[in-house]
């Protein structure tokens, strides 16, 4: 590989603390220097007046493959998240066939290894089938490449299988994480309130999901296992996680962007790219989350990147598809609504996106360091631009954000020492 020079940027790793104006050289895919007036032959990149940081990891997305490609795949999904700024996605086990077992493990991380725009660690199921009747082989996917385990779609209602799977996966190192979502209460179309009424749709209330995340952190609790909790959007469930660390459970947990970007108000006249699951909150919730970002409770951003096709979205709200596109949005909104209002500082941003989902997950990702690999990413945080989703990379547009002006468009994608996104194009 030819040598990448990144020139005066303000370079930023939240894992070191490092936060100063100078230079970056990349050499055989790995980071070879960082420091001032440093000169090398091969590419040069002029990144003054930009951020350059490790590249993002999302913890938790959904590529589609195999089976549901008409969605998305593992070629167009790490494509858009490459556009995001994203060097490393997780991707969840609601496939078709579920990711549960090692062949199916091996699969998607040699396709990614052939037709990849980022690195992908695939995610494997806690059943069966995520059936959540009886577990999977959690030790043949840990040693196919597996970082975890998740019946992420589909809660694992069976208290004693969550039981068994936090005591199991352990014994190989492999995270649970969660879904949750007590299924009794949760058969509605939208939060429960007085949006709901008026637009005549059944609601879901927030104990749907906080009665799981409080089962969750006491088995925790009990066994002395792991566990991150996904996608939390209410306040029960910060406050619930909050307790849970306070008291010593190994216990943490994301949120997305949508949870503290949007209200239930945003399902208004019926709007299908505003309904997901969980669905979204009241103001009162996104306040919640964004101060259990900000002290620490919720440890990282994920995007639950949720690609459906139009025809899934364009239809009844009640039997519209749940979830939203987010590789392609996510660090911008967290720029503008996190950083640009004061919420989090920039680094704690950038931690929630790099260090801390890498930490999580055990993969040696998110740190800008010598020797370290050649992941980063270089974006604006100064200059807005529009969202339009007919120029996402990924096969699907269901995005509630478009035509919204945001800040943190993503100028180049760097991963393993090659440029695959340049001046905000793929290459």
């Amino acid at each position: 590989m030819m040598s990448i020079l990144i020139k005066g940027g303000r370079v930023m790793d939240p894992a070191s603390g490092l936060d100063a104006v100078c230079d970056v050289l990349v050499e055989d895919g790995k980071i070879k220097a960082i420091g001032e007036n440093l000169a090398a032959d091969g590419t040069v990149i002029d990144a003054a007046g930009k951020i350059v940081a490790p590249g993002l990891i999302d913890m938790h997305c959904h590529l589609r493959e195999p089976g549901q490609e008409y969605k998305e795949d593992i070629e167009s999904g790490t494509r858009a998240a490459a556009m995001g700024g994203f060097t490393s996605v997780a991707c969840m086990p609601n496939t078709s066939p579920a990711l549960d077992n090692a062949a199916l493990i091996e699969f998607v991380k040699n396709k990614a290894e052939k037709v990849g725009s980022a690195n992908v660690f695939p995610i494997g199921a806690v059943t069966k089938g995520r059936k959540g009747e009886q577990l999977a082989e959690i030790g043949d996917m840990k040693m196919a490449g597996a970082v975890a385990i998740s019946d992420d779609g589909s809660p694992v209602g069976n208290p004693e299988i969550m039981r068994r799977a936090l005591e199991y996966s352990d014994m190989f190192d492999m995270l649970v994480i969660s879904h949750c979502e007590e299924m009794s209460l949760a058969n509605g179309f939208m939060n429960e309130g007085a949006v709901a009424t008026r637009l005549g749709l059944k609601g879901i209330p927030n104990a749907a999901e906080e009665v799981q995340v409080a089962r969750d952190a006491i088995l925790a609790k009990e066994t002395g296992k792991r566990i991150h909790i996904c996608h939390i959007s209410t306040e029960g469930s910060v406050e619930i996680i909050r307790q849970a660390k306070a008291n010593g459970v190994r216990i943490t947990a994301e949120t997305c962007p949508h949870y503290f970007t949007l209200t239930e108000d945003a399902c208004e006249g019926f709007n299908t790219n505003a309904k997901m699951n969980p669905p979204l909150r009241t103001q009162k919730d996104v306040d919640a989350i964004i101060k259990g970002l900000a002290d620490g409770t919720v440890d990282a951003v994920a995007t639950d990147h949720a690609p459906h096709h139009v025809d899934e979205k364009e239809v009844e709200f009640g039997v519209a598809a749940n979830g939203i596109v987010g590789l392609e949005t996510a660090l911008p909104l967290g720029v503008t609504y996190l950083v640009k209002k004061d919420k989090l500082s920039l680094a704690d941003l950038l931690a929630k996106m790099t260090c801390n989902p890498a930490d999580i997950l055990k993969i040696a990702k998110g740190r800008l360091e010598e020797n370290a690999d050649a992941d980063i990413v270089i974006f604006d945080i100064d200059t807005p631009f529009t969202v339009d989703v007919n120029n996402f990379a990924s096969k699907s547009t269901n995005s509630p954000y478009d035509g919204w002006e945001l800040y943190g468009k993503v100028e180049y994608t760097i991963v393993g020492g090659r440029i695959v996104v340049k001046e905000g194009k793929l290459q």
